[in-house]
């Protein structure tokens, strides 16, 4: 999962996405609400971690503002208060969780979790292609009702290939949905993970699982 820290402290910012980033997510950070703004509008997050109080604005004008554009991406936010007007305020602007300051990291990672596989639209509990199943809350793989252990990167292409079965995907779609800003990779990393995943995932002599369509990028069918 893609996910976005927008935080402007400078301690908490970064210690929140090490944190989401050991759950095996792609973590990008935010730190105005003028970057946080642009960066839902141009990648495709699943779920933002977003601070009321910003320098430049707050997260209950920015939450309002992607809903009001259809924006369908999960929203955690964060703020130092307590209040039960400023919870009421985030809620219907359309934020799906609350958590105040101060947090314990732990409660934070299990409430992204819990937003995560809630679902709604192509974000679905448990995913199925074939004899391959993939239970997303519990973040298992299995074949034939046998575990395969995967990466945290594998199950992100996996798991992203598998909400668009059928489609095909773009190198471009799959290293911006599972790779985040910071990364500096290779530039056939997409083809390297795809690549581990046939061979962990594929029976001899049997068809791909993950195709690839020349040109284009890679399809997996349903």
């Amino acid at each position: 999962m893609r996910l976005l820290v927008v935080e402007d402290d400078r301690q908490l910012g970064p210690l929140v996405v090490k944190a989401l980033r050991q759950e095996g997510h792609a973590v990008d950070l935010a730190t105005s609400a003028v970057d946080a703004d642009h960066d839902v509008r141009t990648h495709p997050y699943d779920l933002v971690v977003l601070d009321l109080g910003l320098p430049d604005g707050d997260g209950v004008t920015l939450c309002h503002g992607w809903r009001r554009d259809d924006t369908a991406v999960a929203v955690l936010m964060l703020t130092a208060r307590d209040a039960t007007t400023d919870k009421v305020a985030g809620l219907d602007a359309g934020a799906d969780d609350y958590l105040t300051k101060p947090f314990d990291m732990a409660e934070l990672c299990a409430r992204v979790r819990a937003l995560l596989r809630r679902p709604t639209g192509a974000r679905q509990v448990v995913l199925r292609a074939g004899e391959i199943e993939v239970d997303v809350a519990a973040r298992l793989v299995r074949r034939s009702g046998v575990t395969i252990p995967l990466t945290a990167r594998e199950f992100a292409v996996l798991h992203y290939l598998l909400t668009r079965a059928g489609e095909v995907v773009s190198r471009s779609e799959l290293y911006d949905h599972v790779w985040d800003g910071d990364y500096d990779g290779l530039s056939n990393t997409v083809d390297v993970h795809v690549a581990n995943l046939r061979r962990k995932l594929d029976r001899p002599g049997a068809a791909s699982l993950i195709e690839t369509v020349r040109g284009a990028g890679y399809r997996l069918g349903g």
